[in-house]
């Protein structure tokens, strides 16, 4: 089914793009790994940068 015919079935309004887009249960699913990777990249780099060094690794 094309989109002007469910435009038609709906009563001529096309469906806005918000709708086309939460439609999209695959979309939705990779943007959420993304967004998941990559914050969980950033805290981990930053916890990173904030451990101290070791003190077995000082002479």
């Amino acid at each position: 089914m094309t989109e002007e015919s469910q435009a038609q079935e709906s009563g001529g309004k096309p469906a806005s793009y918000w709708e086309v887009f939460y439609d999209d249960i695959f979309l939705l699913f990779f943007l959420s790994i993304a967004i998941l990777y990559i914050s969980y990249t950033v805290w981990g780099l930053m916890e990173l940068g904030t451990v101290d060094p070791s003190p077995l690794l000082k002479p």
